[in-house]
């Protein structure tokens, strides 16, 4: 596989630190002045792209994200992990309105054009939370899928990867033919950081940018998002003197026994 392709689809999200704050009108989450990273499960995307190359599987790593001007900066962290080339797909009105529908078909295009051997993609965003990218451009390309992927493990002789799954009831190993897609969970690796001096060895790759309008898809949304708001305040706690009141209460209050 040394002379093969990896594809790592990479988001611009709001930082999993961040206390997300929803707007006053209710129609979406307020972004301004908000630090914005790489998804979280697309940085374990692309640790996995790299374990792979780096143990001579493939050849190269090349980096795609959907989205705004900024979106780049995500591509560039990639590229200073020690992805090898960067591709940005130009949404000029940003990437809020782009559902999985979408960003499958626009990723579909770029497989096409590229011709990946794999596509490696986290196995949602944390702010959609839809999972449903991955499973979507396996089924719109007709390649096998191995998701919530804990192990990847390749078998040259077989031409296939061996994906070992988080299921209900445990874990689930499968074999999938080349090409293929896999989406990453939490516990498939811990993602390097990207140094400094990788950083600045990045601003020398290239990142080549194609506005979404070029590649003739539609891109309207299927959904509409009728109103966003905060989860209910946890209510105040209260104090018990002993077992007994407790049940009590979980009895009489809670009705939960």
């Amino acid at each position: 596989m040394s002379s093969r392709k990896i594809l790592v689809g990479v988001k611009r999200v709001v930082d999993y630190a961040v206390k997300v704050r929803v707007k006053k009108d209710g129609s979406g989450v307020d972004l301004n002045n908000v630090k914005m990273s790489m998804n979280p499960f697309c940085e374990i995307a692309v640790e996995e792209a790299l374990r792979l190359r780096e143990a001579k599987h493939a050849g190269e790593v090349i980096a795609v994200t959907i989205g705004p001007k900024k979106a780049a900066e995500t591509v560039r962290v990639a590229l200073g992990m020690g992805a090898d080339r960067g591709l940005h797909i130009a949404v000029p009105n940003g990437d809020a309105e782009l559902q999985p529908l979408a960003v499958a078909s626009i990723l579909k295009t770029i497989v096409e054009k590229e011709k990946p051997d794999v596509v490696i993609l986290g196995k949602q965003s944390i702010d959609g939370d839809n999972n449903q990218t991955g499973q979507m451009l396996a089924g719109m390309l007709g390649w096998p899928q191995g998701t919530f992927a804990s192990q990847v493990e390749v078998d040259p002789a077989e031409n296939s990867l061996n994906v070992t799954r988080e299921v209900d009831g445990g874990l689930e190993t499968v074999a999938l033919g080349l090409p293929a897609v896999v989406t990453c969970d939490l516990r498939l690796n811990e993602p390097r950081f990207a140094t400094l001096p990788n950083m600045m060895k990045a601003k020398k790759k290239k990142i080549e940018t194609t506005d979404v309008s070029s590649l003739d898809i539609d891109v309207a949304p299927r959904i509409e998002i009728l109103h966003v708001s905060e989860p209910p305040k946890r209510a105040q706690g209260v104090f018990v003197n002993d077992v007994d009141e407790l049940v009590d209460k979980l009895h009489r209050e809670a009705n939960v026994l």
